[in-house]
């Protein structure tokens, strides 16, 4: 058809200048819509956009799902439009039925309004809008803010893993012993110390791939590398039949989903619990006891990290997150928690580094990821 249709849902709470659909003549004639002209107030009469506000901006249709109000010439129709918009929950508190609570034409009708002479009115109008046109601003400016706080960030992390936030620091600091051998002496004492079951597994080396020169003192490291020596230091929770929703329980030992992990932040809220003898029979090896590493496996963007705060107790992670008790000789696990939350370990993490893209961290990948590491003086 030739003729807007406007539906509640349209309804913008000014004026309603973008309509998707048409219909024809005889659907107007042939039935209860009604088709009102250019300046019209409308309001939602009832479903989840009860109270919307309206002004048409052109000829348009709708039905009765939407009142239209033609106040009379002295009641200026803009000046209706924000009153209704001021005693919106009034209204909707005096609406009847359930899941669809509807405002009645007599309660309308019967809305008492303060009105001022036309002139002010008018001045009443040109004040609010002046002034919702500065909050517009505002808010858009604040949006800006914001998203420069981001790019901020995100040029602080870069920065860092880069060395040139501490270049400074380099130069007055040219003695300390490179990463290199502190690399060297952890791997030989952990050859020693090993005590895993079968032999001695080299540690997985970074992807040599894309990484960039880094400064005097510093080398290229893998989380392997940089965990503590316990098979269990790098793992992500149990997957399979052990793992049942079953064992649930309203209070017990705490499991860390990924709602849970947040930048630089462990939250704790909607919190789900194993039975403690459950735990201690099957789930310890998955467990943080605090201070290691939390890390996501999924999510947008995969590869967010936190650290499991100190004092609170155990708690278990489930397949989908990933946990790193850090050797903090090697690394600070602030240092690799903020490393893992920039935008270039993001980058390695979800295959962009590499000219692919993943939606899942997987444990091998996780292992191999390169991390640019400072001596632990500059760190």
């Amino acid at each position: 058809g030739d003729i807007p249709w406007v539906k509640s849902g349209e309804l913008p709470d000014g004026p309603v200048s973008e309509i998707e659909e048409y219909i024809t003549g005889d659907a107007v004639k042939n039935s209860s819509a009604k088709q009102f002209p250019k300046g019209t107030l409308l309001i939602a009469l009832y479903g989840a956009t009860v109270g919307k506000l309206g002004v048409l901006t052109q000829e348009a249709a709708t039905n009765q799902a939407v009142c239209a109000i033609f106040p009379p010439d002295d009641l200026e129709t803009k000046y209706l439009f924000w009153y209704l918009r001021f005693v919106r929950s009034d209204l909707i508190a005096q609406a009847i039925g359930g899941a669809q609570p509807n405002i009645s034409q007599g309660i309308l009708r019967n809305l008492l309004i303060p009105i001022a002479p036309l002139y002010q009115q008018k001045r009443i109008v040109a004040e609010i809008e002046k002034q919702f046109s500065r909050l517009d601003g505002a808010v858009a400016n604040l949006k800006r803010v914001k998203a420069n706080i981001k790019r901020y960030k995100a040029a602080v992390l870069k920065a860092a893993v880069e060395g040139k936030l501490t270049e400074d620091w380099r130069k007055q600091n040219q003695n300390v012993e490179p990463v290199s051998k502190l690399l060297d002496r952890i791997l030989t004492e952990r050859r020693k110390k090993w005590s895993g079951r079968g032999e001695y597994k080299e540690l997985t080396e970074s992807d040599t791939s894309k990484r960039w020169p880094l400064p005097t003192g510093w080398d290229w490291a893998s989380p392997d590398q940089l965990s503590q020596g316990a098979a269990n230091a790098i793992c992500a929770g149990p997957f399979g039949t052990i793992f049942k929703a079953k064992d649930f329980r309203p209070v017990g030992v705490p499991i860390i989903f990924l709602r849970h992990v947040a930048p630089g932040r462990y939250l704790r809220h909607k919190p789900g619990f194993m039975a403690e003898k459950k735990w201690k029979q099957l789930f310890e090896p998955y467990s943080v006891f605090g201070g290691e590493l939390l890390v996501t496996k999924l999510g947008e963007p995969p590869g967010v990290c936190a650290i499991y705060p100190e004092g609170i107790g155990p708690a278990m992670v489930t397949p989908d997150v990933i946990k790193m008790s850090v050797n903090s000789t090697a690394i600070l696990p602030k240092l690799m928690m903020h490393y893992l939350n920039s935008e270039i370990a993001r980058r390695f993490a979800t295959g962009a580094a590499f000219g692919t893209t993943r939606l899942r961290v997987t444990l091998p990948i996780f292992r191999e990821m390169p991390v640019p590491l400072p001596p632990l003086a500059e760190q």
